[in-house]
């Protein structure tokens, strides 16, 4: 434990909570800052030493706690000025993502409470309602703040109130479907709204230079917008051709602006474009941002930040360090311990090395190649590799129309982001029987992101859908041969999930037991009951077996979830076994209700039948282990699980 650290530890309780150290100076700016209220006290020159705070505050805490480290060092001045500016939390910020939102955090009351942050019990690395009156709407998924924020100006206006709405979202999120869709509606509606549009990635004006500036200056003063007003009006009293006339002026206003600023799009579907602004200049930041709050209807501010700003490994590799764990500020590297290669890297090998012998063998994915384990495939097959961007939907459709062109797609997205592309995954790939594979990564509790990133309802989600075959591998090796039959497999889709990191650490090798589709297999023999396991608890499922000496516990590594194997399945209910099934899934609709659903189809209801899952409800972020022990699916739950099972029973099987 580091030197000035604190770990809050209950009995019997492991809670685990990164409390914040004495880091900070003890007269630091940012010390003296309990909300936005004593934000606003500040003059500019302390705005900008309070940046500098700010950002040392966030490498500290993030270095021992990991988190999405270079979003929100990029967007620090952005946060400040947003909260100088606008009265929150009475005028509304709707942060997109809110792994850019770190400033944020730090400005509205959770300074004590930081160095929590991703731990057990402490803080959210997202944007949570119930944890702030500031976080105005919750927010883990991408490309939902200015549908969101078009929603509460609409509610506003129809309540009759008066307070700014302010939505703020990066350039990544923006090439999703979903943020043109809100933009699309809120240029239509001609509310009273900002977008503050922050480019980091994308480079979409790369000229944040003296130029712009200059223009952005004379669009949002005082004068332009009045000698515009004037000029409408004086317009409008024309006798004949008022609308002509205000055509013409409205193109010249335009083409000028486009000529300078590549504002002409958003323009043209109803916002006011005002930009590209440097977003770490605050003193210009603030001042535009004071002159959009007078501008009516819909207004675009283009804000141009760098990723990882002020921390030059951050800034040298913003990639590397967007989310990452633990690690040394000094040299940047990882303070977690070597460990066995993840599922995502030995999906992404094994993938590469069935490429090399299969040329119809393409990969997409949603903006997280990385994440996936692709980045190998993309290097070695760059023609054969497509990142499509955030935009799950489009990602999936585009997987159909590979499949129709001859090709064997395979579509890496995690579990959480997968859910987006349900629609399409039914209608354009299902419907159609198209083969298309689908690698389902970080399927169950992903850890310290928390509830918006566990993939806890594809098993759910997916066995509903006519077409489909569904598993999960019990650890590495059986993910390569997954992973090979479903490449093999023509008859229609098939999913393969599997969790984030290692399962057991075992090295995969290069041989590859053949698998049948619907086929278990028996771990374990026993004659008092018998664990059903899928995926990830398998290997969990047979310790829980070998921890219960007092029964004759078995246990079947069932692999597939659609189809079941139908034949074992019976033969245990011939048996009078009492059975228990275990999911890293919601149990409602999942693998475990798969089974009941068997046996009540073909009349053997009787069965005697424990359901071991996700309970009905959002799993809240902590250490993966924790997380599975206190909802009772380590070894020790489940063998809790299945010995209440067996006591309560008048007589032993």
């Amino acid at each position: 434990m580091e030197k000035g650290e604190k770990a809050n530890k209950k009995k019997g309780d492991e809670q685990e909570v990164l409390m914040p150290s004495a880091a900070a100076p003890k007269h630091s700016m940012l010390d003296t800052i309990d909300s936005p209220e004593d934000l606003r006290r500040l003059e500019i020159p302390e705005l900008v030493e309070l940046a500098e705070e700010i950002r040392e505050r966030i490498i500290s805490v993030v270095s021992r706690t990991g988190g999405h480290l270079a979003p929100s060092l990029g967007t620090v001045e952005l946060a400040i000025a947003l909260h100088y500016v606008f009265n929150t939390p009475v005028d509304k910020i709707v942060w997109d993502v809110g792994h850019q939102a770190y400033a944020h955090k730090l400005l509205t009351g959770r300074r004590g409470a930081f160095g929590s942050l991703r731990q057990y019990k402490g803080i959210s690395g997202f944007l949570r309602r119930d944890e702030s009156p500031y976080d105005v709407f919750g927010a883990g998924h991408s490309s939902t703040s200015i549908s969101a924020a078009l929603g509460i100006a609409s509610a506003r206006d129809l309540k009759g109130e008066s307070y700014h709405v302010v939505a703020v979202i990066g350039d990544g999120a923006m090439g999703a479907g979903l943020a043109f869709e809100g933009l699309n509606n809120a240029g239509a509606s001609g509310r009273d709204l900002i977008v503050v549009l922050n480019d980091n990635q994308m480079s979409i004006s790369p000229n944040v230079g003296a130029l712009a500036r200059y223009f952005t200056d004379i669009i949002t003063s005082q004068p332009y917008k009045k000698l515009k007003a004037d000029i409408w009006e004086l317009t409008g009293l024309l006798p004949r051709g008022a609308g002509r006339v205000r055509k013409a002026i409205r193109e010249i206003d335009t083409s000028i602006k486009s000529l300078i600023v590549p504002g002409a799009f958003f323009e043209k579907i109803g916002f006011r474009y005002i930009g590209p602004i440097d977003g770490h200049n605050l003193s210009h930041l603030i001042r535009i941002l004071r002159s959009v709050k007078e501008i009516s209807g819909p207004v675009l501010v283009h804000v141009h930040t760098v990723k990882g700003k002020g921390y030059h490994l951050a800034e040298a590799d913003a990639s590397r360090f967007h989310g990452l764990d633990a690690f040394d500020k000094e040299t940047g590297r990882s303070k977690t311990r070597e460990t066995a290669p993840s599922c995502s890297e030995v999906f992404g090998k094994a993938l590469t090395e069935f490429a090399r012998k299969r040329q119809d063998i393409v990969a997409i994915t949603a903006a997280m190649a990385k994440g996936t384990g692709l980045n190998l495939f993309a290097e070695q097959f760059p023609h054969r590799f497509f990142d499509v961007g955030i935009a799950e939907q489009h990602a999936v459709t585009f997987a159909a129309g590979l499949a129709v062109g001859g090709y064997k797609p395979v579509v890496a997205i995690y579990s959480t982001f997968l859910q987006r592309a349900f629609d399409q995954i039914i209608h354009d790939v299902a419907l159609q029987k198209l083969p298309v594979v689908f690698a389902i990564d970080r399927g169950g509790l992903v850890g310290e992101d928390g509830p918006t990133h566990h993939g806890s309802f594809d098993l759910s989600f997916l066995r509903q859908i006519p077409n489909m075959v569904v598993m999960a591998p019990a650890d590495e090796p059986e993910l390569r041969g997954m992973l090979k039959l479903a490449l093999d497999y023509q008859n229609g889709p098939i999913a393969l999930r599997y969790p984030r990191g290692a399962v057991r650490g075992l090295d995969p090798g290069e041989q590859i037991k053949p698998l049948r589709v619907g086929r278990a297999v028996v771990l374990r023999q026993g004659k008092d009951a018998v664990i059903l396991a899928i995926g990830s608890v398998v290997w969990p499922s047979l310790e829980a077996a070998q921890l219960l000496q007092k029964y004759s516990v078995g246990v079947v590594n069932m692999r597939f979830v659609k189809p079941l194997d139908k034949a074992l399945l019976r033969r245990i209910y011939r048996n009078g076994l009492r059975i228990i099934t275990v999911e890293e899934n919601v149990l409602e609709g999942g693998f475990g209700s798969a089974v009941m659903e068997f046996y009540e189809q073909n009349g053997m209801s009787d069965v005697k039948l424990k359901r071991l899952g996700i309970p009905d409800r959002f799993i809240e972020h902590g250490p993966r282990k924790i997380l599975l022990r206190k909802i009772g699916l380590d070894a020790e739950g489940i063998a809790k699980s299945v010995r209440k099972l067996l006591q309560q029973e008048t007589r032993v099987v």
